[in-house]
């Protein structure tokens, strides 16, 4: 599946965004109509959404596995949930990392898996009681934040500091899955990640926000020179965290989230590296998509969610503790 960078002028307003206001008018009106037709599915077991209003990379995936091993440490039994985006099962279908590859359940499930027991599905409904009859204590939804089937008990919605919501329209005239006042109405708290370049504390301010920043994951601080490349949301946050972390970058090579790596440019970066003395240098994420070869030959940048306030973030979470205990 060859998945598309986002359009520049999605970043700002301008005429072209203009242009297309009918169709976001349609998009955002079809998906308010499906809202508000749902009857959402209950599960017998409390429901953590983490989930973005953006189309691309804010940092949601990161922030679920972080709360996987949160609820984990508090003995809440967390199954991941996810769509699978990019790999053919329909599912429910348990990730299996000694079977599955990123082609079958996608990059980011194969992320989560590593984490606890997780399942693809594009039914979410399905997907969730697979997890309880599989003995889930709570289902962690990574994305799903749009999707009205299931009934969540806590949503977080999570916005980059750096981009914010783009021009502010709706796909396809901007970045937005659905308007910004309908997504805060329904998100219990607002994850704003990494420095607040763009204004979105303001349009927050009366909303519970909880600041968070993606570092380099304990241990993992890479030194020395790097060809680093990604293929994620916006492959600029990773470049800013190797820096961050230590790492010396000799060139930056970005792609669009979830390429699949062909034989002619890993050799194009391998060449690179050999040329210029350097390693390469990746994300979590790409590694799960590279060939096995290739694996050994590429460090890979693990990174952590750091929490200014995990106070505020234990207050959440114990909601769901205290469903979980009911």
């Amino acid at each position: 599946m060859k998945t598309l960078p986002a359009p520049e002028f999605w970043a700002r307003p301008g005429l072209t965004a203009n242009l297309l206001a009918p169709l976001a008018w349609a998009h955002a009106a079809a998906g308010a109509a499906r809202r508000a037709w749902a009857r959402p599915f209950r599960a017998q077991v409390p429901v953590l959404c983490v989930g973005n209003i953006v189309a691309g990379g804010a940092g949601k995936t990161p922030v679920a596995l972080d709360l996987a091993h949160r609820l984990a440490a508090r003995g809440a039994r967390p199954h991941l949930l996810s769509r699978g985006y990019g790999g053919s099962a329909v599912g429910p279908l348990a990730v299996d990392l000694g079977r599955h590859d990123a082609a079958m359940v996608g990059d980011e499930a194969l992320l989560l898996a590593r984490a606890a027991p997780s399942w693809v599905s594009r039914d979410r409904v399905a997907g969730a009681r697979a997890a309880v009859a599989a003995g889930a204590g709570v289902i962690v939804m990574d994305d799903g934040f749009q999707n009205p089937a299931l009934a969540k008990d806590v949503s977080l919605l999570v916005i980059d500091g750096a981009y914010g919501i783009g021009n502010g329209s709706v796909i396809p005239a901007g970045p937005l899955r659905e308007p910004v006042a309908g997504a805060l109405a329904r998100a219990d708290a607002v994850v704003l990640m990494g420095e607040d370049e763009t204004g979105m504390a303001a349009r927050l301010r009366g909303r519970r926000v909880l600041e968070a920043r993606l570092v380099a994951a304990a241990g993992a601080a890479p030194t020395g020179r790097f060809i680093a490349f990604a293929g994620i949301g916006r492959p600029e946050k990773f470049f800013r965290t190797a820096v961050e972390a230590g790492a010396t970058l000799v060139a930056r090579h970005g792609f669009p989230d979830h390429h699949r790596y062909t034989a002619a440019e890993l050799a194009r970066l391998g060449d690179e590296a050999e040329r210029t003395g350097a390693r390469l240098l990746t994300t979590a994420k790409d590694a799960v998509r590279l060939p096995p070869p290739w694996r050994a030959r590429v460090t890979v940048l693990e990174i952590a969610v750091e929490w200014p306030d995990e106070a505020a973030l234990d207050a959440l979470l114990g909601r769901l503790m205290e469903r979980a205990r009911g």
